[in-house]
């Protein structure tokens, strides 16, 4: 049997910030020490828990406190300066970056990984491979069975994925709930034959993880078909980085820090080596490293 694996290499170091301390000489975190909350998009949950705890054992005098929750609520924590620092799927729209010229404020942002969104549905539900077509029309209510399409957040950026990538517009079906977390999108499934649910695809990831294996066992993954494609596929980390998988968006942190704090170096570690890999190991495509896919025979 023939299998195609990934090896990775290569590190980018992310640029940081001026100065140390404030503009009145008060010393503040520094890139290795201090402590500071971030706000991160609720789908990378199980990443960035791995994250910081590997950087906090790296660094022990730092302290990362994330608050997970809907995109849209990270952004307002960064308008609101409750936030430095962003873990989102979008960059800032050109509307945004106006504002932060007007206020004389230069954010950092990078592209971490290419990240993909997970369908799942119960395990007796036999419409378990679907093209992008049939996708399509699911989503706006238009399917061939009365779909139940369920998500983690109303205000979450799966919604907007949706919304924007598949619907181009078009709303939900009226039918569509929000279950609070990944983790209720994943028990509802589990419970109702005709639920289809939408998740980031790290909660399901992680093999070497108890809680995402478990899911696994809950729920099935389906398999999709991108248009001008002939194969189905699963959200692979093969597939993803092949773009064979159609349902991709890009991972993403903004950083805006008036001096060279915990966020640059928390940037800098997720931007190198140690972070890049550790998002490869959640199945994600990781953007600053080079991925060389080889084909290997096993018998």
């Amino acid at each position: 049997m023939k299998i195609l694996f990934a090896t990775m290499s290569g590190m980018v170091v992310v640029a940081a910030c001026n100065s140390g301390s404030t503009s009145n000489g008060e010393e503040k975190d520094t890139p290795t020490s201090g402590t500071i909350h971030i706000s991160v998009d609720e789908t990378y949950k199980p990443l960035l828990d791995s994250e910081i705890k590997v950087f906090q054992s790296l660094y022990p005098k730092t302290k990362i406190i994330a608050d997970y929750k809907p995109e849209a609520d990270c952004f307002k924590d960064l308008f609101s300066d409750s936030a430095r620092m962003i873990i989102v799927t979008r960059e800032l729209k050109e509307e945004e970056k106006e504002y932060f010229q007007k206020e004389k404020i230069r954010p950092q942002s990078l592209k971490l990984a290419t990240d993909a969104i997970a369908l799942i549905v119960n395990h007796s539900n036999p419409d378990s491979i679907l093209t992008m077509d049939q996708v399509r029309k699911i989503m706006v209510g238009e399917g061939d069975k009365p779909w139940q399409i369920v998500f983690d957040n109303q205000n979450s950026s799966t919604v907007r994925f949706i919304r924007d990538s598949i619907n181009k517009g078009k709303p939900l079906p009226a039918t569509t709930m929000a279950a609070k977390t990944n983790p209720e999108v994943i028990d509802y499934v589990s419970k109702n034959k005709n639920a289809i649910g939408v998740i980031g695809v790290n909660w399901i990831s992680d093999t070497n993880d108890s809680t995402a294996i478990d899911f696994t066992k809950q729920v099935t993954t389906v398999k999709l078909r991108a248009d001008g494609f002939t194969d189905f596929v699963q959200p692979y980390q093969f597939y993803i980085g092949m773009k064979s998988y159609p349902l991709t968006r890009g991972m993403f942190y903004i950083l805006k820090e008036p001096y060279q704090g915990l966020g640059a170096g928390f940037a800098t570690f997720l931007g190198g080596q140690e972070g890049q890999l550790l998002i490869g190991k959640f199945k994600l495509y990781p953007a600053r490293l080079n991925i060389v896919f080889r084909e290997a025979t096993l018998k």
